[in-house]
């Protein structure tokens, strides 16, 4: 029978799936997961600890005969018994099925609409609504499983009860209030049998249902972040390092003008735009707001069209080019600032061709302003579009919402344009 030593910090639902484990087979298994016997961030950054798990990660099992095991899932394997696991082949792959499927399907989309609740991450409303329908998927798969059965493998608790439980704990306490769970019977249904076996609830303690769905809490967002401490200021400055002969050469170039000092401040701010953009609905808030307050004094939009679409066979050759352009728009900090570029790959036959929608503040593209900027410009076709026009309106309305006829590309596929 197993018997050693689990480190983790307080909470950890990932822990959890050992120790229930643990419950069930009889594994004397101890918990550290507060000081002295462990400390997150001290203990397991310590070069002991590193030696054993080289990763730093939690939770951590070493064995009193020294055998040591990090990864979640690996741990609770261990310390199961082969009922958990499962008696026969098929139900041991089973078993495995449904722990890759909290791994898989439950796990991303639930951090994504639970962490904000819980102040650990920010808080995105696109992201957490693609989270609430995976969720819904999930929810029915499940759903459909257990309609004729009381635990997702056999009729006793298995490690599948036990991982896709633990992986669904906080979205039952946080967010799945009784009107989401609603058309999902069977899953609550198995989940508070699950929760008020015995040797779950050691381990969990009561588990109370959510009433209402938690909300993110800018505040309590504020109050996770880590403080940055101010510097204490300096009685007397330190005397300087003598330079090298490399950091001469760069002290002596001359400083780089900024490109858009010469310009008019604009009445359009493109970080308001992007968060619109980011956080909220694209056709009915972050569209609306654009062309509201579009400076067409100032900025002018730009279609470009990726001129070699016979280089681009393969998907990972699209998808490198896109990643490229766009790391070089959010890196450049002023043209960031300035800019907000949607590219779209568009298939035709096998091959790929790139195109851009491009607001920019500039009646020229940015990118002629600065040689830091030009490193694709000459592989784009540009074209200046008119504001105004229907045209225009069309083809910003979807390369920002990613989805329409893009009739303009079809046009040129049909012409041999693009395609030769």
């Amino acid at each position: 029978m197993a018997a050693g030593t689990l480190y983790t910090y307080p909470d950890n639902w990932r822990a959890f799936k050992a120790q229930i484990a643990a419950q069930y087979s009889g594994a004397r298994l101890k918990v550290a997961s507060n000081p002295p016997a462990f400390t997150f961030g001290q203990t397991n950054r310590s070069p002991a600890f590193i030696s054993n798990f080289p990763l730093g990660k939690v939770p951590a099992y070493q064995g009193d005969d020294g055998f040591c095991l990090f990864e979640s899932n690996a741990i609770a394997h261990y310390l199961s018994n082969d009922a958990l696991r499962g008696a026969t082949p098929q139900a041991a792959a089973q078993v495995l099925q449904w722990v890759s499927f909290a791994d898989s399907e439950i796990i991303p989309p639930a951090s994504a609409w639970v962490f904000p609740t819980l102040g650990i991450m920010q808080f995105n409303k696109q992201a957490t609504e693609q989270a609430k329908e995976d969720v819904k998927k999930v929810l029915t798969v499940l759903n459909q499983h257990l309609t004729t059965r009381t635990f997702l493998v056999g009729e006793r608790v298995s490690l599948a009860d036990i991982t896709v439980a633990c992986s669904m704990v906080w979205l039952f306490k946080q967010v799945l209030e009784p009107s989401f769970r609603q058309p999902y019977p069977n899953v609550t249904r198995w989940f508070v049998t699950c929760v008020n076996q015995p040797q779950f609830k050691a381990v969990l303690g009561e588990v109370k249902l959510c009433e209402k769905m938690a909300q993110f809490d800018a505040k309590k967002f504020a109050e996770m972040q880590p403080k940055k401490e101010t510097p204490a200021k300096k009685e007397k400055a330190a005397p300087e390092e003598e330079m090298d002969d490399c950091d001469a050469v760069l002290a002596a170039e001359p400083k780089a003008k900024d490109p858009f000092a010469h310009l008019p401040k604009s009445a359009f701010v493109m970080d308001e735009f992007k968060r619109k953009y980011s956080n909220e609905d694209t056709m009915t808030v972050a569209l609306p707001h654009f062309w509201e307050n579009f400076d067409r004094e100032g900025y002018s939009i730009w279609y470009a069209q990726y001129k070699y679409p016979e280089e681009l066979t393969l998907t990972f050759k699209s998808c490198n080019l896109i990643t490229g352009e766009t790391q070089q728009e959010w890196l450049i900090s002023k043209l960031r600032l300035s800019t907000l570029c949607s590219e779209v790959p568009l298939v035709h036959r096998r091959w790929f061709c790139i195109v851009v929608v491009w607001p920019i503040y500039l009646k020229q593209t940015g990118q002629r302003l600065c040689p830091d900027w030009q490193i694709d410009y000459e592989s784009y076709d540009w074209r200046k579009l008119d504001p105004e026009s229907e045209e225009c309106k069309t083809m910003v309305k979807e390369y920002f919402a990613w989805e329409g006829d893009f009739k303009h590309v079809g046009k040129a596929f049909n012409q041999g344009k693009i395609f030769k």
